[in-house]
């Protein structure tokens, strides 16, 4: 039997917005030419900024000052889970060589990108856990400068925010937020360097101006709304499954939740609790978790566990928690997600601000066949070679016979060449 759909998406109205898309072209352009000027109209225009854009020692030590203990303490404690998770990542990759052949040596090596810019995006929230998520993994990664930017809240950047942004390692931090923001870094305004990699989530002009930058810099991915799906059989606690389900959907309307189960009973007694769930919130919260779940949530009932996995592989889901028994069997059988959260104690919200694993994770499906933001987005992977005469007859053999082939006989004739120098050396200039 088919997967039953007890409550669908219908999905949101059309927008009559102004195109996105052209809109950032013409922005890009602009700055492209006009630069800081450029830039500084945008703050004025678009964010009432009209101060000083390069944050300076005194504003830091300031943010610092107004950030609470309790909070500085929090910062500090997922500063440190995240940087010891990407350190871990950059570990596992290394530089490698060896002997393919007698006289034939190839390898590779990692080396960290000149320079990135991090996006710390402002809206509803303050998005200060972003600010480490995409900085320390940079530095992690070991690139020698790290751009960061945020559009300023109120007379400056988010105390908070600017706080963590510091902490994470940023060298240069620029207040400005958008495009503009995101031109500053890649096109290296305001004294900083222009950066190969544009990493951090943002609104649909942010996640535009990146994709249109795409190409000639790096970015980390092609992103869209936040999503979550929950796998949960009637082992688990469906106030708590009501819970999580709405905790992510205070981001907003555009974001889906989704449930996938195989209990029937389960199932309906979740959405029973999903009105006086939402009701927990603020007045603000309950409305942006409301519109969510009326818009982009969804309630599936399988027949099986395997039935699940295929469900949950279909969506490719951001953010995919698990609240079933067996552990072990899902994280074995799941094969499409963002990052994965195992078990009743692991809730989205650790990986979202503090456990270690990043959060800017991939969205809309694309986790088919992609994964998060790591050290590897800001890091090249380089090859090299060499070959001595004990590997040129043979080499150099099948590479003319290829290219002679191909019509490529002037890439036959540099292997020739070097054949021939093995019994008769080339003549060197004198001198």
């Amino acid at each position: 039997m088919p997967p039953i759909h007890l409550k669908t998406a219908p999905g949101l109205t059309a927008s009559e917005s102004a195109d996105v898309s052209d809109t950032v072209a013409v922005m890009l352009a602009r700055l492209k030419t006009g630069r800081e000027e450029a830039a500084n109209d945008y703050a004025r225009r678009l964010d009432n900024w009209s101060g000083e854009v390069v944050v300076t020692a005194e504003q830091i030590a300031e943010a610092t000052s107004k950030t609470s203990d309790e909070l500085k303490e929090a910062l500090i404690y997922a500063h440190d889970n995240i940087k010891k998770f990407a350190e871990l990542q950059r570990a596992s990759i290394a530089d490698v060589s060896m002997e393919i052949r007698p006289g034939l040596t190839a390898g590779q090596k990692m080396l960290p990108v000149s320079a990135a810019g991090c996006y710390v995006p402002g809206g509803r929230y303050a998005h200060i856990a972003s600010a480490l998520m995409t900085i320390a993994t940079a530095k992690a990664a070991g690139v020698p400068h790290v751009t960061a930017c945020a559009p300023p809240r109120g007379d400056t950047i988010d105390a908070p925010t600017l706080y963590a942004m510091n902490l994470a390692g940023a060298d240069t931090i620029l207040t400005l937020g958008g495009v503009q923001g995101i031109a500053a870094m890649a096109y290296g305004l305001f004294g900083a360097p222009a950066s190969d990699v544009l990493a951090g989530p943002g609104n649909a002009y942010v996640a535009e101006a990146k994709r249109q930058l795409f190409g000639p810099l790096g970015i980390d991915m092609f992103a869209g709304p936040t999503d979550v799906l929950i796998l949960a059989d009637k082992s688990a606690d469906p106030a708590r499954v009501a819970l999580d389900l709405i905790g992510q959907a205070e981001h907003g309307p555009t974001s889906p939740c989704w449930l996938v189960t195989d209990s029937d009973a389960f199932a309906r007694e979740v959405l029973r609790l999903i009105p006086e769930t939402i009701a927990m919130l603020p007045e603000e919260n309950a409305q942006a978790a409301q519109a969510s779940w009326a818009a982009m949530g969804e309630v599936i009932v399988c027949d099986n566990p395997e039935e699940m996995v295929a469900e949950s592989d279909r969506f490719a889901p951001e953010h995919l928690h698990v609240q079933c028994e067996n552990l072990p069997w899902w994280l074995e059988n799941l094969g499409a997600y963002g990052s994965l959260f195992l078990g009743v104690k692991t809730t989205v919200a650790f990986g979202d601000k503090a456990a270690g694993p990043n959060h800017v994770l991939p969205t809309s499906g694309a986790a088919r066949y992609t994964g998060g933001l790591s050290v590897h987005k800001f890091m090249k992977t380089v090859t090299w070679q060499e070959v001595t005469d004990e590997a040129l007859p043979g080499l150099a053999h099948a590479t003319s016979v290829i290219s002679r082939a191909e019509g490529m006989v002037g890439h036959a004739l540099t292997a020739e060449v070097r054949l021939h120098d093995l019994t008769t050396p080339p003549k060197k200039v004198a001198g």
